[in-house]
């Protein structure tokens, strides 16, 4: 798959007044690093890659919620766009969980998976799975 997107620690970023900020950022917000134009351009990429490599072959898409929502349809959305102007398609199996790892308010050591019909349907399949989870 092509090669991401790196950003130096010296990366200055754009002004904010470049685009267009929903007002309730705008005192929050003091530089945008990745415009959106960018993510969908990089998401669109991903999506012809995966496209490329599976070829025809089945996958089972996993969207880890509730970060991984968005970018989930984003993608899914190129693919299906790929799908419809492609002679090959790629079937898909679409799935949601949810990640448990706090008992309160503290952290568990084991991670509890919520929902997904059988997880036990991923084994031997390629798959991919879709998280929105950032850790800074």
């Amino acid at each position: 798959m092509a090669s991401g997107l790196l950003i130096s620690d010296n990366e200055s970023g754009y002004d904010p007044e470049m685009f267009c900020i929903p007002k309730h950022y705008i005192d929050d917000l003091e530089r945008v690093f990745i415009p959106h134009g960018l993510i969908m351009d990089r998401t669109e990429r991903m999506a012809r890659d995966i496209m490329k490599q599976m070829g025809g072959d089945h996958i089972v898409v996993l969207c880890v919620l509730k970060g991984g929502y968005k970018f989930f349809a984003d993608l899914l959305d190129y693919i299906k766009a790929l799908n419809r102007n492609q002679d090959e398609s790629l079937p898909m199996t679409i799935d949601f969980i949810r990640l448990k790892s706090y008992c309160n308010d503290q952290t568990v050591e084991e991670v509890k998976v919520i929902g997904g019909d059988d997880l036990c349907m991923l084994a031997g399949k390629v798959s991919i799975i879709l998280s929105g989870a950032i850790t800074i």
